[in-house]
């Protein structure tokens, strides 16, 4: 993985592999007065889509602080650091309730973190349209 941007639809493969690796992650999202809120989550990505996508519990600060933004999304980021490695993917992020796209990101975390998530009726997904990509290995 160099230390260059990358494109976040064909990442070279170093970097896709670091971001298929088991690895807690954080998402930036923006409060309303425009602090950012860093929290750790489970991030999959998906270059194919040029979408990240983070599971969340509706009533979550993170969840909030997208929906608040409006129907426009809110610029997020979410990242992951091993050592010196770091990698991070920019984007706008919007809430999805969807059952479908919810179970979707329901199964690719399972296959990233190797356990499926416990049920939660109130799960939504956030999903990242993918503007940027970045990180040194």
């Amino acid at each position: 993985m160099a230390a260059y941007p990358q494109d976040p639809g064909a990442p070279d493969a170093p970097y896709l592999a670091f971001w298929q690796e088991r690895h807690l992650c954080t998402l930036t999202t923006l409060r309303p007065d425009g602090t950012p809120h860093v929290v750790p989550v489970g991030v999959t990505y998906d270059p194919g889509a040029r979408l990240a996508r983070v599971i969340a519990n509706k009533a979550s600060t993170k969840v909030g602080n997208v929906r608040a933004a409006g129907p426009a999304g809110a610029r997020v980021a979410v990242c992951q650091v091993d050592g010196r490695r770091w990698a991070t993917l920019e984007g706008i992020a919007r809430v999805d309730t969807d059952p479908d796209r919810v179970a979707e990101a329901e199964r690719r975390y399972a296959e990233r973190y190797g356990r499926v998530p416990s049920p939660n009726p109130a799960r939504v997904v956030i999903e990242i349209d993918l503007t940027r990509a970045m990180g040194r290995g």
